[in-house]
């Protein structure tokens, strides 16, 4: 049986933390930036934490 690939996509897009979480950067910020408010650009601007029902298979797709 060949060997599993990672997502090269997912990837890029995904970062494991030291803890074992998974952290990812928020949508809405590649245009339309002055429909936008400084307050609302800048929390984009901050990563967050991928959902818990959603790591194990965030997790699969990069760690394959």
């Amino acid at each position: 049986m060949p060997k599993m690939k990672s997502n090269r996509a997912a990837m890029k897009r995904f970062k494991v933390t030291g803890s074992g979480r998974v952290k990812r950067d928020h949508a809405y910020t590649g245009h339309c930036k002055l429909a936008k408010t400084q307050i609302q650009k800048r929390r984009l601007r901050e990563g967050t934490l991928v959902a818990a029902v959603d790591q194990r298979r965030v997790k699969r797709m990069i760690l394959a």
